[in-house]
């Protein structure tokens, strides 16, 4: 059982603040990081981390090597990544404040800019029992999506940055949706509470995080594992891909769930996103602690 994902790759610019700026102020940074970034990225390391076969489907700038180095590190194949000359690497600036919270903003580059043969060409081993996941960072997000549910695999889509035309054109060609708390809200005023899908997950940082069954009418909540956060930087991409990698090793819903809350407590507690992920032997040694 694979999981494809078709995701965006950035290299963050990490700023460390005392408080997030306000409008109209310059303040000091108190140190700069660059480490390996995007929804897309970021998943995939949560995901391979977790233990599951991974194949990322992107593209990225002629340079950057360091960048498919720690795709590869991590256990990532990286072979359906295209390397697209004229196109720099898709870039975050992420501020962080001293309570670990952030504010970023994101310049798409080489991952809007997918070759068009990349679903036909990197997508066409996808079947049953296999995962797409996707994020709305990336160029044809509808394109993979449908050929992925067409040949039977389970599609999940990261609705974020949230947009409500490219949620409603992805929407019938994917299983279950992957969102936080406000954005849950956004699609239930957009659509309805009675989505079209099998399930919703929804992310709600410190209160924890729910999956919605939408086949059996069901919800099971889970609650947050409580740490002192570092940095939420990716935390809710490290709890999708942790999710995906469960239903990928055949666990029911709530034992996915409690270990990607683990997962995503452990990577709060790290400075960075996708170098911060953690792997299988830090999520059990962290529930053996819980109890």
């Amino acid at each position: 059982m694979t999981i494809y994902n078709l995701g965006s790759i950035n290299i963050d610019h990490v700023y460390r603040l005392a408080n997030l700026p306000r409008s109209g102020e310059t303040i000091h940074s108190r140190d700069l990081s660059h480490g390996l970034g995007g929804k897309g990225a970021n998943q995939s390391v949560a995901a391979a981390r977790a233990g599951a076969h991974v194949v990322h489907l992107g593209a990225m700038g002629s340079g950057d090597d360091w960048v498919l180095r720690r795709l590869v590190d991590a256990g990532v194949d990286t072979n359906c990544i295209a390397r697209l000359e004229g196109h720099v690497t898709g870039h975050a600036i992420i501020l962080v404040d001293m309570a670990g919270e952030n504010s970023i903003i994101v310049h798409s580059g080489a991952n809007r800019a997918l070759p068009d043969d990349t679903v036909t060409r990197d997508l066409t081993g996808i079947g049953p029992g296999d995962i797409l996941l996707t994020q709305n960072e990336t160029s044809l997000q509808v394109e993979a999506a449908t050929r992925a549910k067409s040949a039977g695999a389970t599609v999940i889509y990261s609705a974020a940055p949230f947009e409500i035309e490219a949620l409603r054109a992805v929407l019938p060609h994917i299983s279950i949706l992957a969102v936080n708390e406000g954005e849950a809200f956004e699609a239930f005023a957009a659509f309805g509470e009675n989505l079209p899908i099998e399930g919703m997950l929804v992310t709600r940082g410190a209160a924890g995080a729910e999956y919605r069954d939408f086949t059996t009418g069901e919800i099971h909540r889970q609650a947050a594992y409580p740490v002192k956060a570092q940095d939420t930087t990716g935390a809710g991409d490290c709890f999708t891909g942790w999710f995906a990698a469960g239903l990928a090793r055949g666990e029911n819903i709530p034992t996915a769930l409690r270990h990607a809350a683990a997962a995503a407590a452990i990577q709060v507690t790290r400075h960075g996103a996708g170098d911060a992920m953690p792997d299988r032997t830090d999520v059990v040694q962290f529930l053996e602690s819980q109890n």
